[in-house]
Formats: structure tokens, C-alpha cells, sequence
């Protein structure tokens, strides 16, 4: 598999995720083993651990072993469970708030290197101007080859006004750039909005936060304020996801009382569940409905929604079910694929030394049963970053990661119908529309430049959609409403 990603676990350096799992945190009651203890299995652990602690090259600590233990056991799983140290379950509070220190930027490993997936919005690194699809190849004065993605992650991490310097690998570049960055304290702003020309909304939502909800009515509420709305476009490129009640609160506002957004389905009864477009969904029993401050015009403007193969989780939910009660067409390319729910499970609450442990519990459905695990939302229109292609040379999907969750669902039905006589051949992906020996340049999300975004206002306006075709053709298609 060269050239693929072998593991990459998407992390927004300091933070706990970058491909934001949904999360939930429970307070969780140990069921009773369903089987009896393993104990050859026991004996062979505690077998291993005696032979290092009486034989590895340098004294190593009880409970480093032991937390290295629980990790490899969490990552053996799939590539979204985890162990939550103090550090990491902090990390991980603080930015489901908006707020952490870093660089602001996601990074996965691939082949002994650490690659950039995306530069959060309005941060250091994409003031700097890191690119996705850069390679780290050095963290200051320390080379990233062999190292591993925790490793790198914490040396990316500081105090913020230090600097960190970071070389990179560029495709079509002939040496290494070097990057001069002041870390800081990171506040993402979920969401932004603004008339991009008389009629006609933008709304970004940049990721899935505490006061995404909030902060999404009185966005709407302030382009209305502007003049009615023809036509409303909703940008979720670039989206790592978040939390999951944020996702049905933003569902909410476009869909239909009690329409369902998003269902799971786990091992468990507490696992299996529908989420409606109803506060006790996305108010969790909080404070009054924000909801109900909308415009009521606001359910019925035409909408497109934009996403890319950075946008994840919670974006997904909400494009999925937009898609599938036919309430806004999906344009872009095909989305991430992160259908599984996270649930923070914790072990001990100690305010100063907290652990738990990130368990993938359940599979997420959209309205109409699709799973979005290993898949992604497939666009109403795919249209490419530019005429040109895509500016990163790569595409890092859910598919790709090591001991990524099946579809289980979908294998079980392409194995009855392949049985079935004069069953068909599976049709073969579409080739990609381009291979542009330059990466095209970028521009910003709402810019005039922006291309995708271009091709939203001519659907919305009733004008040819100009979509992604194999190889050099490019087609002209015209919308049908």
C-alpha cells in the first residue's frame, strides 16, 4: 500500500482530535464480563511485563508501562479509540470549547512521515502558509522520519508567544521550505457568515462546538437582516467535526419539527438510538431553544451544501440528513467516511490528574439508513476545488486508516447480490477529473476565487453547474430542481 496512508489519526495539534469524534461523555456504568476472566491471556501480560521491568536496557516506570499497555490495547482497536491521559482529556475539553494552545494545524502518519491534512482556519499555520499535503520533516531540529504521531504532536505543542520552526517537503518544490511559527492559543470561530452579493447567504461552520448552535442563529439572523434570502449556502470543507448534539442542532434549524437527523446502532441498548430535530436532542436539557429565534423563511431557502474530503463526523451527519430529506443539495467531493460514535468513557475524575479512556460504542446512519462509516457523503455534484483539480495531490479518507471499522452492513448485501445469477460486476470508481503537474493555487473559503463556491450560486441562481468529469473532460450540467 505505498503511498497510502498507513495510519493516520488526524489531530488538531493541541487538541485531542482533529477529525473530531461526536462526543459524549457518559458517565458510564462497568457491566459485569460477559465471559469468564482470560486468564492464559492475563498470565502472558503480566509474563511480558515482569521481562521488562528485569530486562530492558533502562529502569522503566510502573505506571508508564501500564498507560502504555492501555494505549496499545485502545489503538489495537480501531483508529479513534484511545486513552485519555490528564493531558489529553484537558486538551480534548478545551477544544470541544473553541479553545486550545498550538499551531493549529491536523496531522496524520504515513510511511514513517508526518503529513499536514489541513491548516485550521484564521491560525498560525495557515498564516504561515502550511499547505495540505506538506510532509514534516523536521520539528525544529529534530527529524520526523520514524517518529510517531503522539511524539510529534507533543513536540508541536508549547506555551503560547514561543516559536517553533517546522521544515517541510513539498510536491514540485526542489528543497525543503522552512517555516517560522509563533505558537498561540487557539480560538476557533465555528461559524462565520456574510451576503456574498444581494439575496444570497454564506454560512461557514468550521467545526462543532459548544456555542456552534448560538452562534449559527445569529448569523442567520443578522444576514436576514440584510434582506430576504433567495438562495443560502452552507460550508462545511474543511470540517473535522464535534460535537454530535451541535450537528442535530444545526440540522434542526433547516429540517422540519422532529424530522430525523442521524441514528446509531452499537452493541448496546443505550447505543441504539434515532436523534430528532428537537431540543431535547440538541439542548441536552440546557437553557432555552435559540432555534425558535430564527427566521421562519429560514426552513424552506434554497440551499446547497459544500464539502470536501476533510469534512468528517458531525459535518457528514448534517449533510447527510440535509441530503436525504431532499432539503439542500450536496456539492464538492466525497466526504471523509467517519461514521463512528465515540463515547468518553471515564476512570477517574481526580480534578488535577483526570483519565478516561475514548471507546468507539456505535455506527451513525443517516435519515434514510445510510451508513456513513468507510463511506462518506457522496455529492449531489462533484465539482473539484478548481477547474483545474484539487489542491492537495492526495486524498486521505476513513477507508484508508489502519483497522478502520467495515461497513458491515453493505459487505453482507454485495455478497448476496454477487451470489445472485447474472449478477454484475461492480462499476469501478470514476477516474479522477485531473492530474495537474502544479497543484492549483489556493484561495479562501468564500473568497471571490472560490470555485466550488461558484457552482453553488450558479445552481441556486438556475445556471449550468460546471462538474468534475474523468480525464480531461470537463461538462457543463444544468441543474434539475
Amino acid at each position: 500500500m505505498a503511498g497510502k496512508a498507513r495510519s493516520v489519526a488526524l489531530i488538531g495539534v493541541g487538541a485531542v482530535a482533529g477529525v473530531l469524534v461526536s462526543l459524549g461523555i457518559s458517565a458510564y456504568a462497568f457491566r459485569d464480563s460477559r465471559g469468564p476472566i482470560p486468564l492464559e491471556e492475563i498470565r502472558a501480560f503480566t509474563d511480558v511485563f515482569g521481562a521488562v521491568k528485569a530486562n530492558y536496557v533502562e529502569p522503566v516506570d510502573d505506571k508508564k508501562l501500564m498507560q502504555e499497555a492501555i494505549s496499545g490495547m485502545l489503538s489495537g482497536l480501531d483508529p479513534h479509540s484511545a486513552y485519555l491521559d490528564a493531558d489529553a482529556f484537558k486538551d480534548m475539553q478545551s477544544s470541544t470549547q473553541g479553545e486550545f494552545g498550538g499551531l493549529g494545524i491536523e496531522v496524520g502518519a504515513e510511511d514513517g512521515l508526518i503529513k499536514v491534512i489541513s491548516p485550521i482556519d484564521d491560525t498560525p499555520a495557515s498564516r504561515a502558509g502550511i499547505k495540505a499535503g506538506d510532509l514534516i520533516v523536521k520539528i525544529d531540529d529534530k527529524v520526523t522520519r520514524g517518529m510517531t504521531l503522539p511524539e510529534a504532536v507533543k513536540l508541536m505543542r508549547g506555551k503560547p508567544r514561543t516559536t517553533i520552526v517546522l521544515t517541510v517537503a513539498r510536491k514540485n518544490e526542489d528543497k525543503p521550505l522552512e517555516f517560522r511559527l509563533v505558537r498561540d492559543v487557539i480560538r476557533v470561530q465555528s461559524v462565520k457568515a456574510k451576503v456574498i452579493e444581494p439575496g444570497y447567504g454564506f454560512v461557514r461552520v468550521s467545526q462543532f462546538q459548544e456555542r456552534t448552535v448560538d452562534d449559527l442563529v445569529k448569523a442567520i439572523g443578522d444576514l436576514y437582516k440584510a434582506g430576504p434570502l433567495k438562495g443560502l449556502v452552507l460550508d462545511l470543507r474543511n470540517d473535522p467535526g464535534g460535537l454530535l448534539h451541535t450537528a442535530i442542532g444545526v440540522s434542526a434549524a433547516f429540517l422540519p419539527p422532529k424530522a430525523l437527523v442521524v441514528s446509531t446502532d452499537g452493541r448496546t441498548e443505550e447505543n441504539r438510538r434515532r436523534f430528532i430535530a428537537s431540543p431535547e436532542d440538541y439542548l441536552r436539557g440546557r437553557g432555552e431553544d435559540v432555534l425558535a429565534k430564527l427566521p421562519p423563511q429560514v426552513k424552506s431557502v434554497p440551499m446547497i451544501v459544500l464539502v470536501n474530503g476533510a469534512s468528517a463526523s458531525a459535518s457528514e451527519i448534517v449533510a447527510g440528513a440535509l441530503q436525504d430529506h431532499k432539503r439542500a443539495m450536496v456539492l464538492g467531493t466525497q466526504s471523509f467516511g467517519k461514521g463512528s460514535v465515540q463515547t468518553i468513557i471515564p476512570l477517574r475524575m481526580d480534578r488535577d490528574n483526570p483519565a478516561a479512556i475514548k471507546l468507539t460504542t456505535a455506527r451513525y446512519f443517516t435519515p434514510s439508513g445510510r451508513s456513513i462509516q468507510a463511506k462518506g457523503i457522496v455529492p449531489d455534484f462533484v465539482v473539484e476545488d478548481t477547474a483545474e483539480g484539487n489542491f492537495a495531490g492526495f486524498s486521505v479518507r476513513e477507508a484508508d486508516l489502519m483497522r478502520h471499522l467495515e461497513d458491515t452492513k453493505a459487505q453482507e448485501t454485495a455478497k448476496r447480490a454477487a451470489t445472485q445469477p447474472g449478477a454484475a460486476t461492480p462499476a469501478q470508481p470514476a477516474v479522477p477529473a485531473h492530474e495537474a503537474k502544479t497543484p492549483p493555487r489556493r484561495y479562501d473559503w468564500g473568497s471571490p476565487e472560490d470555485f466550488q463556491l461558484q457552482q453553488a450560486m450558479n445552481y441556486l441562481k438556475g445556471k449550468a453547474v460546471q462538474v468534475a468529469k474523468p480525464k480531461e473532460a470537463v461538462a457543463n450540467v444544468a441543474p434539475t430542481r
